[in-house]
Parts: structure tokens; C-alpha cells; sequence
């Protein structure tokens, strides 16, 4: 019953990070959900019985695998529904906002102005949209290290590579990411 609970916690530690990783992954929530889902079952069902100190870099080898398959997925589903797109009228709606807005956290002291709060909010949406049209491989390093705080093995674990090129992903993506941000006016 205490490996339940403790699987039960580590998984709700870890769901909205992976969440919001794997939407910045697929660019669709829904898909995203499906993953984690389908990411935490694997863990519990596979991997419940290993020591805890083994479940997050197994929860996201999972993860970053059941991204790669859903992609697979879709690269197969695409290329047969887009044969069958030819038959269809052009008025299909395919207009849809992939990045959810960041929720604005206010605490019992937060006397923010309105000005400022707008400014924050556009800020975290430039920072959003900057690190969305980043590579997929530049992405995945850069949000494991800073946005899950793993480190360059950790990291280089999860994603089936050197920690060199770690390194090199994440080196790219802050480069990538400080000119596209410095273009909109924003310096952090």
C-alpha cells in the first residue's frame, strides 16, 4: 500500500511538467494528456516494483518514447488521410491555438499593477512561442535541463544520447532562444 502511495505522489509531482513538455512537444493538449497518460500507466505497470529513486529517469524515457511513437503515428495517419484530403471540400477548419496561456499565479502579498502584469504575460508568451519553434532534439535538452532541472547525464539518459550532445542542444537552444527574444525587445 506505501508503493502505491509513493508512485501515486511521484506521479503527481511530475504530471504538470511532462504535461506542458509534451505539449511544447506534439503542439496539441489533447494528444499531450493521452501521452502522459499513457506514459504514467507504463510506468505503474511496468516499473512500480523499482526503487523510487529510479522512477523519474524511467518516467521520462517513457515519456520521450511515447512522444517519438505518437509522432510515428502521426506521420502514418497523415500521410493516408492526406490521399483521402483530396476528396474533401476546402473548407475543413484547421485553425487552432496549440499553446495554452500561462496561468498567472497571484499570492496574498502580490500587489502587481496592471501594467506590469500585462508585460509579465506577454513576456511569458514570447518566451513560449520562442521555445515552440525550436528543434525538436534542441527542445527536448532544453526543457529537460532547465524546465525539469535534470542534469546533462540525467538528461543525456532520457534521450538515448551523449551528454556532449546534450550540451550541444542546450548550448543552441539559449543561443536560439536569447536572438529570438532580443528581436521582440524582451533581454532577460
Amino acid at each position: 500500500m506505501a508503493a502505491d502511495q509513493e508512485l501515486s505522489d511521484f506521479l503527481q509531482s511530475v504530471e504538470k511538467r511532462a504535461f506542458k513538455r509534451t505539449v511544447y512537444m506534439v503542439r496539441d493538449e489533447d494528444a499531450a494528456l493521452d501521452i502522459v497518460q499513457d506514459a504514467m500507466i507504463r510506468l505503474a505497470q511496468r516499473y512500480g516494483d523499482r526503487p523510487t529513486s529510479e522512477w523519474p529517469m524511467l518516467f521520462q524515457r517513457i515519456l520521450s518514447n511515447a512522444t517519438m511513437d505518437w509522432f510515428r503515428h502521426q506521420k502514418v495517419r497523415n500521410g493516408v488521410l492526406k490521399n483521402f484530403s483530396d476528396f474533401e471540400g476546402a473548407d475543413g477548419d484547421a485553425d487552432f491555438d496549440l499553446l495554452e496561456h500561462l496561468a498567472t499565479e497571484t499570492t496574498a502579498g502580490d500587489t502587481e499593477s496592471a501594467d506590469s502584469a500585462f508585460a509579465r504575460v506577454q513576456t511569458l508568451q514570447h518566451i513560449e512561442e520562442a521555445v515552440s519553434t525550436l528543434p525538436t532534439r534542441q527542445r527536448e535538452a532544453f526543457l529537460m535541463r532547465y524546465w525539469e532541472e535534470m542534469d546533462v547525464a540525467e538528461t543525456a539518459a532520457a534521450m538515448g544520447c551523449s551528454e556532449g550532445s546534450v550540451k550541444t542542444h542546450c548550448s543552441r537552444a539559449v543561443h536560439a532562444l536569447a536572438k529570438a527574444l532580443k528581436a521582440k525587445g524582451i533581454s532577460l
